[in-house]
């Protein structure tokens, strides 16, 4: 075999939890240090290290990411009170992914991979559709109230200089009610606009956003007008020479437009917006585990994970010695992904060309009908065989070999 490909700069390395961690272990022994002499700056964001360095890990490894300019993220787990118990932890750490954004000011963009056999419940769906979501502000940041019957509720907004405006939400005079209050920041809703038209050069894809402006005339119209702006300030020059397009419309038009589609763009979604359609799009495409995830800073900042958890039932099966059939793909394109922007960061095509034949050989394993449990229960191929989670691995490399 020819020398390992050599790496310039390292990328910042966020290892995991449970079945996940272990299969992050397979994929760097399996398919990773055989071809590549890998450079990462490595932080251990399993419970157990955060709970032990209080969490100082994971705005550790996002300052480095911030550094280094491309990270790589095994799945975590975002502790509930059972797990409290079950790690012994000091509190109930937030969840990493949530830090790792807030540090980067980050866009998450969720992309399905597309394999023969594997048919979309939508069958127009050819080309993957990219989510982008929004992840700051509106309903999760909400404040909110329960009212009696006789209250007058009203936003109230008090200037720097300690001066008030109101504006009446509703006079509960006939019932009792409930009511809630929302926020969003010019400077959040710009970066995640620049987010979307860079991951859109990135990508040569075109950009659709949609909001319902017609009814929130100063809320959501905002967004609409902070989109439109940057767009014709910033980017118009650059998609045109790109040939591709940034797309405004309803919500409702958008989805209707997004249902008869052929796929193939990126759609660009406000926080709940893209919280509900990311898991409808995963569930059309056909499988969470077959969904790519990478959070994209207004700067250029990369960092790719899986869509999925940490495969907890897995891992106890894992634990008492029995073999697992875990799909890994997620997890393996997060680390081709992070090979191919680092390649493409330091000028080393010899980088990008491996990530994307290590791409090409787990396809064409699953096409060639070797995949794990979750995909052969998917899969329409005819005389497909279910191979357990490490022997799936090697069977990749195997194909992979002959491309080397």
């Amino acid at each position: 075999m020819a020398d390992k490909i050599l790496m310039k700069t390292p990328l910042v390395e966020m290892d995991g939890d449970e079945m996940t961690r272990i299969i992050w272990k397979m994929i760097k022994d399996i398919l990773i240090y055989p071809y590549v002499d890998l450079k990462s700056e490595y932080y251990d964001l399993g419970l157990e290290y955060r709970n032990e360095t209080n969490d100082q890990v994971t705005v550790d490894s996002a300052k480095a990411t911030v550094k280094y300019g491309v990270a790589v993220k095994c799945a975590t787990i975002t502790p509930n009170a059972a797990r409290m118990t079950e790690y012994n932890l000091k509190e109930m750490w937030k969840s990493p992914n949530g830090t790792i954004r807030a540090i980067l000011d980050g866009t998450v963009f969720r992309t399905p991979i597309i394999v023969k056999g594997i048919t979309p419940y939508i069958p127009t769906w050819t080309k993957p559709i990219t989510i982008a979501r929004h992840a700051y502000g509106d309903v999760y940041k909400n404040a909110e109230m329960q009212v009696e019957k006789g209250s007058k509720c009203e936003l109230v907004c008090t200037d720097a200089a300690g001066k008030e405006t109101r504006t009446e939400i509703y006079n509960f005079s006939d019932s009792d009610g409930i009511i809630q209050g929302m926020h969003n920041k010019d400077a959040s809703i710009a970066s995640f606009a620049r987010s979307c038209f860079n991951f859109a050069l990135d990508t040569k894809q075109d950009v659709w956003f949609a909001t319902k402006d017609t009814i929130s005339k100063k809320y959501d119209h905002k967004f609409k007008d902070i989109f439109a702006e940057i767009f014709e300030n910033e980017y118009k020059a650059k998609f045109d020479e790109a040939g591709i397009e940034y797309f405004y419309t309803l919500i409702d038009d958008a989805v209707a437009r997004v249902i008869r589609s052929n796929g193939g763009y990126i759609w660009a979604c406000k926080n709940y917006d893209g919280d509900v359609m990311s898991d409808m799009v995963a569930t059309a495409y056909g499988s969470l585990a077959m969904m790519t995830s990478v959070l994209v800073s207004p700067d250029g900042v990369y960092e790719y994970e899986a869509a999925h958890g940490t495969v907890q039932r897995h891992y106890y099966k894992h634990l008492k010695g029995e073999k697992t059939s875990t799909n890994s793909v997620a997890t393996l394109f997060a680390w081709t992904g992070a090979l191919r922007k680092r390649g493409e960061l330091d000028d080393l095509p010899e980088l990008m060309a491996f990530a994307d034949k290590l791409e090409t050989a787990t396809i064409k394993t699953i096409e060639d009908g070797v995949m794990t449990g979750d995909l052969a229960a998917l899969s329409s191929i005819e005389n497909k065989r279910t191979v357990d989670t490490e022997t799936f691995l090697v069977e990749i490399n195997n194909r992979l070999k002959e491309m080397m």
